[in-house]
């Protein structure tokens, strides 16, 4: 006899296992799905296993700088590969016991195999050997994330043209690496594999790496980079790529020629819906991806689509906060997902971000006042010896709302939480300004730059003011 279920998730990837927690926490019976390992790319081939390898890469960086604040490395530090990644792979496996832990504690039932669709409330699952099993639900939840997007026509041997799925595992480093595409996948590998000795070309078609976010903060990231020995070509594309040389040869469209022993395809991810049986329950997608309302209601009743697979946004924190608003919805809670979503790039200095850039605002309509403050005039900067990058505060320069705060620096990554928190609260500039922030910090750059944008900053040489009437903000 087939068991049922209240809710169904398909994928154990960040969200689909807070998904899972919090209807089980909510009272339902629940089952998850997973074709893999519990935790999904986030967690076995995208955010923490790239933040581990960067942990130790960065180690790397801060003590070939040693000296500059009075630590004296003896010479031959050297790099073994083969640590960094057993390291890496304990702190995956903890993970992963760790939400296996949480879903039995909460007993929600495990199913592993690959989930597929298969009419209205049922879902077959077929494990590893071909043996299927079917269960039914009231409600489904798709949280089956993307995969890397491919070049068409380009090598398929994974050991030479890869993504970022194999290049996290890798069993040895490359000598030189090409990077075909400089957004954040391809940001963070040049500078992970730079500190660890690795010669790293990024070519991006588009004009500036980072392309989607503010523009000042790519030109600071390339200009970091650049002094480090990344070689950078933006706004050219990669005519060709073929076996040969050291390992791979790639054509631009500017007549370079780039001969490396490895190549990283970083040009995206693509939605991860083919052949789960969509069709079997008549939801269609949209180049793969499900579109969904703002309660992450697909068109077909009791089917929710959360995640990357939705297209609105693929970060893995977007994916948990859409998961918890598909399940209030699922039981009948009504909640609507509006909250702005955190950028982080996890590059040294780091890069963080939330709400609209001032082209962004100024392409709405909207006037803008912009703050800056940079990192160099913060003590804990220089105590730090981490003085690179900035804060940028972005007004509305009649309402005075806070539109957006970009940063790029020391553990920026650990302050946007504060910014986005400020954002979702439709909070003022001049609130920012007035909220005392603790020091030294780097946090304090925030401040700074919101005073800026109001021209009250004391800790910047004065402005030069036009005179505007009386109560114009």
């Amino acid at each position: 006899m087939n068991k049922h279920y209240a809710i169904a998730v398909l994928g154990a990837g960040p969200g689909g296992y807070v998904a899972a927690l919090k209807a089980a926490q909510l009272g339902a019976s629940v089952a998850i799905v997973e074709k893999e390992q519990l935790g999904g790319t986030c967690l076995n081939y995208g955010c923490i296993p790239s933040k581990a390898l960067l942990g130790s890469a960065e180690l790397m960086h801060h003590v070939q700088h040693a000296a500059e604040m009075g630590i004296d490395v003896p010479a031959g530090t050297t790099v073994n590969w083969a640590k960094i990644q057993s390291r890496k792979d304990k702190v995956l496996q903890t993970l992963r016991t760790g939400i296996k832990g949480l879903l039995g504690a909460r007993k929600v039932t495990i199913y592993q195999g690959r989930a597929a669709l298969a009419g209205a409330g049922k879902i077959v699952v077929t494990k590893t050997g071909g043996a299927a099993e079917e269960f039914t639900a009231d409600k489904v939840i798709l949280a089956v994330g993307s995969i890397p997007s491919r070049i068409p026509g380009w090598p398929t041997d994974v050991n030479i043209v890869c993504t970022s799925d194999e290049a996290l595992h890798w069993k040895t480093l490359p000598k030189k690496l090409l990077i075909v595409g400089g957004g954040v996948i391809g940001c963070e590998f040049a500078c992970m594999m730079q500190a660890l000795g690795v010669d790293v070309t990024v070519v991006e078609m588009l004009p500036q790496i980072l392309p989607n976010l503010d523009g000042q903060i790519a030109q600071v990231l390339s200009k970091i980079f650049t002094a480090r020995g990344i070689k950078i070509t933006t706004g050219v594309k990669i005519e060709s790529l073929s076996l040969g040389g050291s390992g791979a040869i790639a054509k631009l469209g500017d007549g370079q020629s780039i001969d490396v022993d490895r190549v990283l395809v970083a040009t995206g991810r693509r939605p991860n819906t083919a052949d789960i049986g969509l069709e079997s329950v008549g939801i269609t997608s949209d180049r793969g991806f499900v579109r969904v309302n703002d309660r992450m209601e697909t068109p077909v009743k009791n089917y929710y689509c959360i995640g990357d697979a939705n297209g609105r946004c693929l970060l893995a924190h977007a994916a948990s906060a859409h998961g918890v608003t598909a399940v209030e919805n699922a039981l009948g809670q009504g909640h609507e997902f509006h909250a702005p979503i955190p950028n982080a790039v996890y590059t040294f200095p780091e890069v963080g971000t939330v709400g609209l850039t001032a082209d962004e605002a100024r392409a709405k309509g909207m006037p803008v006042s912009v703050g800056n403050f940079p990192l160099s005039h913060l003590g804990k900067a220089l105590a730090v010896n981490d003085n690179d990058g900035f804060a940028k505060v972005v007004r509305h320069r009649e309402t005075g709302q806070l539109l957006g705060v970009h940063m790029i620096g020391h553990n920026v990554t650990e302050c946007i939480a504060a910014a986005g928190a400020l954002l979702h609260q439709k909070v003022s500039v001049l609130d920012v300004a007035e909220t005392v922030f603790a020091h030294p910090t780097i946090s304090e750059s925030i401040k700074e730059a919101a005073e800026d944008a109001l021209a009250m900053g004391l800790h910047l040489p004065p402005k030069k003011m036009l005179r505007v009437a009386a109560g114009v903000a």
